[in-house]
């Protein structure tokens, strides 16, 4: 399946070195550029691509502000954040935006690939530095309402304290020993349940709510 790009980042040099790498993977297809936040924000809602690689600091309009914007005119667009910052406001602020993901610009091109591909596919993705720097913040961070958790059963939380500890499905289903489909009907109901776009959603709020808490 191809999966159309946009490349949203003001740096003109940056942008054709990401398209040139991307087009190594004849299943990667860029419908089309923008050098400001704004012109992403009008290019992916005109033309709906699979996934945006999303620079933060951009005139105009700044990554952030683009990404909230297209989660909510364009929902099914998956935003994955590149950049070099590795601040743990922009890694959050990106991500209660609706960003699916963020790797930093040194990523290797071959990871970078997958990763729009995973993303693609409906799954999440943070580089290791990155989700470090969430889980440190969150270890301060003002906890909201436990309520919130209400509409989930004993199991779902369960599930959600598995998801929050990085355990992949698979991992899930071999701890609670159930079935792999049964692991994937919980994740889509927890995520129904709490309004959240994804994995790394679900995670932000186990920790917010105090489900689980920092180690150490």
């Amino acid at each position: 399946m191809t999966v159309r790009i946009l490349v949203a980042d003001d740096d003109r040099l940056m942008r054709a070195g990401l398209c040139a790498v991307l087009s190594v993977d004849d299943s990667l297809h860029i419908v089309a550029e923008a050098a400001t936040g704004a012109e992403a924000v009008d290019r992916a809602i005109a033309l709906g691509p699979d996934v945006v690689l999303m620079d933060i600091r951009m005139p105009v309009m700044d990554g952030i502000e683009a990404t909230r914007r297209i989660a909510a005119a364009a929902p099914a667009v998956r935003i994955l954040v590149l950049t070099t910052f590795e601040d743990d406001d922009y890694v959050l602020s990106a991500l209660r935006a609706g960003a699916a993901g963020f790797v930093l610009k040194r990523i290797q091109p071959e990871q970078l690939i997958a990763g729009i591909h995973t993303v693609a596919a409906g799954e999440s993705l943070l580089a290791p530095q990155v989700t470090r720097t969430v889980i440190e913040h969150l270890t301060d961070v003002t906890r909201t309402d436990p309520g919130r958790l209400a509409p989930l059963t004993p199991r779902e939380r369960d599930v959600l304290t598995l998801i929050a500890q990085g355990l992949s499905n698979g991992d899930i289903a071999a701890a609670l020993r159930i079935e792999d489909s049964t692991v994937k009907t919980h994740v889509k109901r927890i995520l129904a349940k709490l309004h959240l776009r994804d994995r790394v959603h679900a995670v932000i709020v186990a920790y917010e709510t105090g489900l689980v808490r920092v180690r150490g």
